[in-house]
Formats: C-alpha cells, structure tokens, sequence
C-alpha cells in the first residue's frame, strides 16, 4: 500500500496511475478515499486521479494528536511530493474541500484548479459545535452508537439504503478517540473567507442543496473567489458525489476540459 511520510504520520493515498492531468481528492469528516470510486470509475484514464485519507481516517497512520487542517494542508502536499507531481487539480468533499482551499493558500503555485463539492470558507457557526458536541458525547456510549450512527448516515447520504450500511458498518468498527481527534479539526476549523481572493486559480464548487452547508455559505464562498463556477445539484445531500455521481462527474470533466489542465511533469520534489 503506497503511504506518503509526513514528520508524524504515514498518508495513506491510491493512485489511478496514467499520463493525464493529475487531481487529488479528499473525502468527507468519518469517511475515507473509497467515497470517490465513481469519480475514479468515471474520470481516468483522461485524469490521473489521487485519493487520500486524511489523519484519523482509513489507513493513514498518526499518533492521535490534535492537528487542525492547516495540518491536512501540508499532508495532501507530502503526497503530491511522494509522487513527484508539482501541480494538480486538488478538491474534495466538504472536509476535503476545507484541506483543498488551505492547500491552495499554502501553496498556489502547486494548485492548478479547485473543485470543490459540498463545501464553504466559514468557521462552524454557535449552532454546529453545540449540536457536534452532545452528537460527540454520546457517541462515546456503546448503547446508542449505533442509532447515532444510522441517524448520521442518513444525514450524510440519504436514502441509499447500501451506502448508508457500508458507512455505518465502518463508523461502528472506529475507534471513539479517533473520531473525537478528529473531530477537533473539523470543529476547531478557522474562517478563511477574507483570504478568498488570494486564491486566482480556477475553482469549481458544487452545492447540493440538502446538505449541510449552509446555501449562503456556498454562494459566499463562490462569490469570494476570483474565478469559480457554481452548480447546485437540487435535493442532493452532503455526499453528493456519491449519490450524485452522473452530475457530479460530468460537471467534473467539462469544467476540467475547459481549463485545459496540463499533464503532470513528474521529477522528484526535493522540498521536504
């Protein structure tokens, strides 16, 4: 399994492989880097497509430390590094969409294009950590864990009865300090709406509009950045790329195709 080495962590990534232009995804808060298998399904061999699983997720390996996203920043970086890739398209769903936007800030010379998908720029509104926090405590109960669990899959995903098994399946086999770790990033995420406009590069963002991003937000955000083309995908939940995958991809690829990406160049990076 390929890892990327970060200083205290060990990222975990799958790689489509081929010669085409080069996008790193990140995936949802509890989800991993298999939530875009119909993005890889439909988008390669024309794009290289790279996903990752951020810290306190799937197969990356850390210590358990709080880190905040600024972290996850650099780690989506360290893999663009282990594969001797200087530019990509870099995106993600909602959290990932959060790393995407402070990759982008971090290091704009690296970021050919944002596409975003059910994401925004704010830190978590009064209402957001005080529901997060009783959601947290309990979740510490092995009673109602699991009705937490399929309250949140369907939340997240809706009415797809399969992906919201497989989800809680997996949800139910982590480890609660894992999610509580993890958790603090998401929860302890700053506001980056007054820095917007350093980021020049392209940007896609794709708003479903029953997720959990407030519309406001999600138009905020677009109207912020200098070059973003917005699609809202009517009663589409958080996980739209899942649930979504036909309009998502095609919005994906035309909006790839007309940035007319360049092929990755593929000399080892020496920065880190």
């Amino acid at each position: 399994m390929p890892f990327a080495r970060a200083i205290d962590a060990e990222i975990h990534y799958e790689d489509s492989g081929g010669e085409g232009p080069v996008v790193l995804l990140g995936h949802e808060f509890l989800m991993d880097r298999t939530m875009f298998a119909s993005q890889l399904a439909a988008l390669t061999p024309e794009f290289r497509i790279v996903t990752w699983d951020a810290r306190g997720h799937g197969r990356t390996r850390d210590e358990g430390l709080p880190f905040t996203y600024w972290t996850s920043a650099r780690d989506a970086l360290t893999v663009l590094d282990q594969l001797g890739v200087e530019r990509a398209v870099v995106g993600g769903t909602s959290q990932g969409g959060f790393i995407a936007l402070r990759t982008a800030l971090l290091a704009p010379n690296r970021v050919a294009a944002l596409v975003l998908l059910s994401s925004e720029a704010h830190e978590p509104t009064p209402a957001e950590l005080s529901n997060a926090r009783k959601f947290l405590d309990k979740w510490y109960e092995e009673g109602p864990r699991p009705a937490l669990a399929e309250y949140l899959a369907r939340w997240l995903i809706g009415e797809d009865d399969w992906y919201r098994a497989v989800w809680v399946k997996r949800w139910l086999a982590r480890d609660p300090n894992a999610t509580e770790v993890a958790a603090g990033a998401l929860l302890g995420r700053d506001s980056v709406l007054n820095r917007l406009p350093e980021i020049t590069c392209p940007a896609l963002l794709i708003h479903p509009t029953r997720s959990g991003i407030l519309r406001s937000h999600a138009r905020e955000l677009a109207d912020r950045l200098p070059d973003c083309r917005y699609v809202e995908i009517e009663g589409a939940r958080q996980t739209v790329n899942m649930t979504h995958p036909v309009a998502v991809n095609t919005a994906i690829r035309e909006f790839l195709r007309d940035q007319a990406v360049s092929r990755p160049t593929t000399q080892p990076i020496l920065r880190r």
